[in-house]
């Protein structure tokens, strides 16, 4: 049995009141999703409140999940749904107080490691040149990207989260490599990026 049925039998069992299921799949789901918010929402407080709320949803569905795709698929599709409320909020509240929803974002600021859904093993230059080249990209752009980083899925799967066709998901997945290296490739003045330069292979 390979991941994606042991994660569907897991969400399954956990329909049926099985908390510890729930629990190994909160284990293994946790970093790449928490990672996707945070790299869609840039904000620390904003993507661990959206964390909770992505899992209070699974939750709210458990008794009616079916297991007709990967879990990682239909995990992702909600966080999408709530990223895109999310800006739908902001928006709104912009028209309200005046402020730029499309200003300049916070700095990722690193919480207290307890306070945070998951531990992020990335610091140093690369990760900072990495998350500077994601924030340049349009949105579309670098959801495809962490939906295939973060999430591990394929660009069929993509393709049904973001409502796009297989061949427009597959060209934001390439454009997005595309940027991301030569941004890389450019603050590359002494080989340090080299290893995620070689990483981002194109489609």
């Amino acid at each position: 049995m390979d991941a994606i049925d042991r994660d569907g039998e897991l969400m399954l069992r956990y329909g049926c009141g099985d908390v510890a299921a729930f629990e190994k799949l909160y284990e293994r789901h946790k970093g790449a999703l928490y990672r996707y918010l945070l790299r869609q929402v840039r904000d620390p407080v904003l993507a661990s409140d959206l964390f909770q709320e992505v899992w209070s949803r699974v939750i709210a569905v458990r008794n009616r999940y079916e297991a007709r795709a990967k879990f990682a698929t239909f995990l992702f599709h909600i966080a999408h749904h709530c990223t895109i409320d999310q800006h739908r909020r902001r928006r709104t509240a912009a028209a309200a107080g005046g402020f730029d929803p499309d200003g300049p974002p916070p700095p990722e600021a690193e919480g207290p490691e307890h306070e945070r859904p998951d531990r992020i093993a990335e610091y140093g230059e690369q990760r900072s040149a990495l998350l500077a080249a994601l924030a340049q990209l349009p949105p579309e752009q670098r959801e495809a990207f962490l939906l295939r980083e973060e999430g591990g899925l394929g660009v069929e799967e993509i393709a049904r989260i973001t409502h796009v066709g297989v061949e427009t998901a597959k060209s934001r997945l390439r454009y997005a490599v595309r940027k991301l290296r030569s941004a890389l490739a450019e603050t590359d003045s002494n080989a340090a990026h080299q290893p995620l330069v070689t990483r981002l292979r194109p489609l």
